[in-house]
């Protein structure tokens, strides 16, 4: 497992209008592990990862991915150094096939490059549905199709944005078991953004709690039942 962290986040401050949305925040993710970030909703969790992304500038502080300053890249040279995303709500397009969703995930690669074999060995289904409209998929297919066109880009850092939102629960058994899958090959760090306790506990090797955009509690994945985690979401 990596000595440094591959995302360094110090300092981060976003303001909507007048409104202070995230305080001052500070983590750090690394290779071969999932990092959970929870909270109820309107903490700024999604706020965040647009932050680390690109989607919204930040006002203050650093993003550094694999030792490099990204706080002012555009998100397409996050990606293209190795960020890949995936949004609450999926945002598949709707209008193209399963096929043609994969292809846009590809957009950094050389020329030609062709889809990845192993996102199909991940899921299944869409092998089975690769010249369906994505818009035709149920919404568990389609956030299956968001996370491999995430992954079609070869990431070093994944971000999740609640990916059990909607999903029917034997997905979200699929897609738990992907997600730990890819951090246990040791080659990308994983951020995940959720709200359902179990499926987050699960997975974390490490945590974070947010409220009211700032981290009011941190720990290690396997102490998050000691820490009170789970009462602290329910209140």
């Amino acid at each position: 497992m990596a000595a440094d962290p591959l995302l360094r986040v110090e300092g981060l401050n976003q303001y909507y209008g007048g409104s202070h949305i995230l305080r001052d925040l500070g983590f750090e993710a690394r290779i071969g592990e999932v990092t959970v970030v929870l909270g109820r909703n309107g903490v700024g969790k999604t706020t965040l990862l647009k932050s680390l992304m690109g989607v919204v500038p930040v006002r203050d502080g650093t993003i550094a991915l694999d030792g490099a300053d990204i706080t002012r890249a555009t998100s397409y040279e996050r990606v293209r150094q190795g960020l890949g995303y995936v949004p609450q709500g999926r945002e598949i397009f709707s209008r193209l096939t399963v096929e043609e969703n994969l292809r846009m995930g590809l957009a950094t690669r050389p020329g030609g490059a062709s889809i990845p074999a192993e996102l199909f060995e991940l899921f299944p289904i869409l092998k089975q549905m690769i010249g369906r409209r994505g818009g035709d998929l149920s919404g568990g297919q389609q956030q299956q199709l968001a996370i491999a066109r995430a992954l079609a880009g070869g990431p070093k850092l994944l971000l999740l944005d609640e990916p059990t939102e909607g999903i029917q629960p034997s997905i979200i058994k699929d897609i738990g078991r992907v997600i730990r899958m890819l951090a246990d090959r040791g080659t990308m760090a994983i951020v995940l953004v959720e709200q359902y306790y179990d499926f987050a506990a699960e997975l974390a090797d490490r945590y974070l709690v947010m409220e009211r955009g700032e981290i009011v509690q941190r720990g290690r994945g396997a102490d998050m039942e000691s820490d009170g985690v789970r009462a602290r979401m329910a209140i």
